[in-house]
């Protein structure tokens, strides 16, 4: 187990959770985390002419009950952070989609340090136009390698809080093994 899955999720989850970005908000490049070698490496940039609409990153201490992986995340902060910043968030929902790759939710979450997002609560209180930039991103950025991606809609912020505590429960049962 490296040093960042050892972080845990926080002492408020599902409300307020820990996360760790790999792609800071506005970069075309995809970083991800190594786990042999315990470093951000950068793995490519992105095909189509976007950027991240906000820092994205995983959940800490949480796992997908469909892989090994932590919940991934899209945290909203007014500023860019950078590949490795902590940053305890408010989960307020999640988008639902599936790629090449099998399902791929995230769950959008707010900076609970930034003042301009301290009353958003649930997705409804933020900006419409920045959910339909989230979904964009994520039904296009991967059109020009060749590969699909299904948008399933939207969870609200009691559905999320669920899948988070499920997925604690499937990190502490794999960790445990």
């Amino acid at each position: 187990m490296t040093d960042f899955e050892r972080i845990p999720i926080g002492r408020n989850a599902p409300y307020e959770v820990n996360t760790i970005i790999e792609v800071p908000k506005g970069s075309s490049n995809k970083y991800k985390f190594n786990k042999s070698s315990e470093t951000f490496r950068y793995d490519h940039t992105l095909y189509s002419p976007l950027y991240y609409p906000y820092d994205y990153g995983w959940i800490c201490g949480t796992r997908c009950s469909h892989d090994t992986k932590p919940l991934s995340c899209l945290v909203v902060a007014t500023n860019a952070t950078f590949a490795g910043c902590l940053i305890v968030a408010r989960p307020i929902g999640t988008l639902l989609l599936e790629d090449a790759h099998g399902i791929d939710n995230k769950v959008i979450c707010v900076a609970v340090s930034d003042p301009r997002f301290s009353a958003v609560q649930r997705l409804g209180d933020l900006a419409s136009h920045s959910l339909l930039e989230i979904q964009h991103f994520f039904e296009i950025y991967q059109a020009l390698e060749q590969n699909e991606v299904r948008i399933d809609g939207w969870e609200d912020v009691d559905a999320t809080r669920e899948r988070i505590l499920e997925s604690v429960d499937l990190f502490s049962t794999q960790s445990a093994s």
